[in-house]
């Protein structure tokens, strides 16, 4: 009796505790579904912001903004405009050759000319078969074999002496105020500034608002113009003497300024030296002028001439100090979040303002040859 009242009460303790392990069991089941729609929201929050404070940081340096205002170009200053001629020189070297070119050089041309043509004319008609059935049967002629033996050679001195006065000025710099090494590449320019920290800008051409990729920035009218503007241009003070030492890091390139009246190569494995003193703020452009590769046309040169405190400023927002100035160590830490950069390469190598120079314009240069 007493074993069948126990087999009950096992029974009726099974049968009790059944809807509590269906119970039990329906929470675990359930519970995934409950935190499945935490999970699944708290990531979302978590991600959307993560992203918006990222990207713009991606995003902002691909649109290569300036580090300073830059200025626009001034018509018919530094800017191919159509007409013929030699551009207007900005440089003392430049006006001499320019005069040279368009004075005394266009005369002598010009007067050669006339006497070869007049020469030509009056011998058609004197010695024409219908005035002379026999012709003359002279050989030589002291006088004339004289003249045309010294006039050409006083002509060639005459030419000779200023060209040669100009390249002598060319190639005998005065004492250098800046040093900026000039680097060509397929298809873009590099330009480092020794004298200031040795700092390094990558110049390319701005496209057009149709072939540009969203978010990249796109040449303006401010700019310059089609196919002549730059993302980052060459920047130097006015009245200083600046001494290019140019040389390429792939094939033949050639910089050229025309409004400098200096054209140089840019030869691998060789650094060629020119120079300019330029008296006149402005824009001035130039490209490379070696027919270096598929897209030699789209490796346009822009120089912005600028007052020496701007030069200061700009070298500023580039992290870097005028020439034979000592960076102030001290104030590094708390001027660095200001300026954007930090003197010290070293220390920004990880900042966005280093990758800048670092490694994004190298992927817009990237780009440009994935183009080709």
């Amino acid at each position: 009796m007493k074993m069948k009242l126990m087999g009950w009460a096992i029974a009726l303790t099974a049968i009790g505790l059944t809807p509590a392990s269906l119970a039990a069991q329906t929470p675990p089941a359930a519970a995934p579904q409950a935190e499945a729609t935490p999970v699944a929201a708290a990531p979302a929050p978590a991600a959307t912001p993560a992203p918006a404070t990222t990207e713009p940081k991606a995003v902002a340096p691909a649109a290569v903004a300036p580090s300073i205002k830059y200025a626009a170009p001034s018509a018919g200053i530094g800017v191919p405009d159509g007409r013929k001629g030699i551009q207007e020189q900005v440089t003392e070297i430049g006006r001499g050759a320019a005069a040279f070119h368009n004075g005394p050089l266009l005369i002598m041309c010009v007067a050669i000319s006339i006497f070869v043509l007049l020469l030509l004319g009056y011998t058609m008609i004197k010695f024409r078969r219908g005035a002379h059935p026999i012709p003359s049967r002279t050989t030589h002629n002291t006088l004339i074999e004289v003249v045309w033996t010294v006039v050409p050679v006083l002509i060639l001195v005459a030419i000779a002496v200023p060209s040669i006065r100009l390249i002598s000025a060319q190639y005998s710099p005065p004492p250098a105020d800046l040093t900026i090494k000039v680097i060509g590449n397929q298809w873009y320019w590099t330009y480092q500034y020794p004298d200031n920290g040795g700092f390094e800008i990558v110049s390319n051409m701005l496209k057009e608002k149709g072939d540009a990729a969203p978010g990249v920035r796109v040449r303006t009218d401010a700019d310059g113009p089609p196919l002549l503007a730059v993302d980052e241009r060459l920047v130097i003070p006015v009245g200083k003497t600046v001494k290019f030492m140019v040389t390429s890091a792939d094939v033949i390139h050639a910089f050229w300024v025309p409004a400098f009246w200096n054209k140089i190569d840019a030869v691998p494995g060789r650094l060629n030296e020119t120079w300019a003193k330029v008296d006149r703020p402005g824009v001035y452009f130039g490209q490379c002028t070696e027919l270096c590769g598929p897209r030699h046309g789209y490796m346009p040169i822009v120089v912005e001439v600028v007052p020496e405190a701007t030069f200061n400023a700009w070298l500023a927002s580039k992290g870097a100090t005028p020439k034979g100035v000592k960076p102030n160590l001290e104030a590094i830490p708390a001027n660095a979040p200001v300026a954007g950069a930090a003197p010290a390469p070293v220390a920004t190598a990880g900042s966005p303002e280093a990758d800048r120079g670092s490694v994004e314009q190298p992927a817009l240069n990237q780009a440009v040859t994935d183009n080709n």
